[in-house]
């Protein structure tokens, strides 16, 4: 019979293993295509036609008035355009929260995607309206897509993926910022979309990503965490389980679960003033702020400022400079694909701590370079090398943990609340950055690098002192990892003066 047993057992195993692959792949791209992905893709899909649409403005507004605008005009209009994208990615931040709590992580993911179809209705038939202020709303609305995106895609993730898979399964949705990066970049050559006749073709692609979502997104399960903790619906956490695991024993994974539906028992999900209020929470808070905000404020995405002119100084002809950029956003994609295979392994607190170290001798070495630039033949060569070693650096560790970080130290009542401020803060910082980084080369020189270098000195060592490793851990693990040095205090209190008193007593 034990034989028997056993040869049954197997295929039921691996049968169970192979459909929770399937289902988890599948659940990875349906959520990453229409969710982080745009975030990438809307980042670099402006970039190519900056010309043809600053000629548009100029056109526009010629046919409207009859005079010609201003250079520093035209200027400020294409600041504008370039802005109100993180702007409405801050609104998405704030929207994120409540869409999670009241719509669920599918649902909501589901309905951002009507942001940004209206964004690319209103940027495609710009042209022909002869609008360029429907460029600026639809760059908002593609923003609000964006913002929501990448809160509510980490934390449908997170909740979906078992514990053993938590780190990759979150981290894919790093992949696809990335993946977006460079698509977009891909796109917006000029041999495909990047002319002037097919620019606002440019603008509107990114319904197609949206679409996607739209018809592949239902036939997944929602979140089990939020049909049980939320909803209170055992039946539907169960079977989403069985969906996503396959054939697994649940036992365990359930038991966790019940274990947070009995401690958040009474509790309503936290606003956001709840949970800056809430002192019990405060060293988590405390972490997502500096990992949120060091993500914006470490610099990376300054290298790509850079990056043109750089290769230029190399001898890259300016016709090919196009395609040679498409290398930078390659590396941050490589880089969040390779973390996905040894988040689980490594851990998170040492892909933190080694990408932004990495990154800290880097922008070393890279201020040097740029002190050195035309007096060496070689030193734009050791420039490009720092360009593409920072981004790599960035993307092994701090580009896809911060994201999973929310959804591994807070619990289900907390974390639609920690997912708005770790958003709100990452589109504060972007939009930080690019108004004062023009500011920073002028003031600062080759040592621009000096406030970056800063940042990931010191979020290096927060992270090494203050951050506990969450790899395979529950939450109720995780926060007693938080709280463990709060209770250690009076503990060393006692036990000091204790002695003392008996020694004082001898004497």
């Amino acid at each position: 019979m034990s034989d028997t047993g056993e040869e049954e057992e197997e295929p039921i195993a691996h049968g169970g293993s192979r459909t929770q692959g399937r289902v988890l792949l599948f659940t990875m791209c349906a959520a990453g295509i229409g969710g982080t992905f745009q975030y990438g893709y809307n980042l670099t899909i402006i970039n190519a036609p900056t010309m043809h649409i600053q000629k548009f403005v100029n056109q526009t507004w010629l046919e409207r008035s009859g005079s010609v605008l201003d250079a520093w005009i035209i200027t400020l209009i294409w600041s504008v355009i370039v802005s109100v994208y993180p702007l409405g990615g801050f609104l998405g931040a704030l929207l994120a929260g409540p869409m999670a709590i009241k719509l669920g992580r599918k649902k909501s993911l589901l309905f951002n995607n009507f942001f940004v179809i209206l964004s690319a209705i209103l940027c495609g038939f710009s042209r022909f309206a002869k609008s360029f202020e429907m460029i600026i709303l639809g760059r908002i609305l593609a923003g609000v897509n964006s913002g929501v995106s990448m809160n509510v895609q980490p934390m449908y993730l997170g909740e979906s993926a078992p514990k053993k898979l938590r780190g990759t399964v979150a981290l894919s949705s790093a992949v696809f910022t990335a993946l977006g990066l460079v698509l977009g970049q891909v796109v917006g050559i000029s041999e495909i979309l990047g002319s002037e006749e097919t620019w606002p073709l440019l603008l509107a692609s990114n319904a197609v990503p949206a679409i996607l979502q739209l018809v592949a997104l239902p036939w997944l399960p929602e979140s089990p965490r939020y049909l049980l903790i939320d909803l209170k619906d055992k039946e539907s956490c169960v079977s989403a389980l069985q969906r996503l695991r396959g054939h697994c024993d649940l036992s365990s994974e359930m038991e966790e679960m019940l274990a947070e539906q009995v401690a958040t028992k009474g509790q309503t999900p936290k606003s956001l003033f709840e949970l800056i209020r809430d002192p019990s929470l405060r060293r988590q808070l405390r972490t997502i702020v500096v990992l949120s905000s060091a993500m914006q404020l470490c610099g990376n995405d300054s290298m790509y400022f850079y990056a043109s002119y750089i290769f230029q100084e190399a001898g890259i002809p300016s016709e090919k400079i196009q395609y040679v950029v498409i290398g930078t956003g390659s590396c941050e994609l490589i880089t969040s694909l390779t973390c996905t295979l040894f988040i689980d392994r490594v851990g998170r607190r040492a892909l933190v701590m080694g990408g932004y170290g990495m990154m800290s001798v880097w922008a070393i070495v890279f201020m040097v370079a740029l002190s050195q630039q035309g007096r060496v033949d070689w030193i734009p060569y050791l420039s490009m090398v720092c360009i593409f070693a920072y981004i790599l650096s960035f993307g092994i560790g701090p580009a896809g943990v911060t994201g999973i970080m929310p959804a591994e130290i807070f619990d289900q009542m907390a974390r639609p609340a920690a997912y708005m401020i770790c958003g709100s803060l990452i589109w504060i910082m972007l939009f930080a950055v690019g108004l004062a980084f023009p500011f920073i080369v002028q003031g600062l020189g080759h040592f621009c690098y000096l406030p970056f270098l800063l940042v990931c000195v010191l979020t290096a060592l927060y992270v090494g002192f203050f951050l506990p490793e969450t790899k395979g851990k529950t939450l109720p693990e995780i926060t007693e990892e938080f709280t463990k040095s709060k209770v250690k205090t009076p503990k060393k209190e006692n036990s000091w003066h204790g002695p003392l008193e008996i020694k004082s007593t001898l004497l």
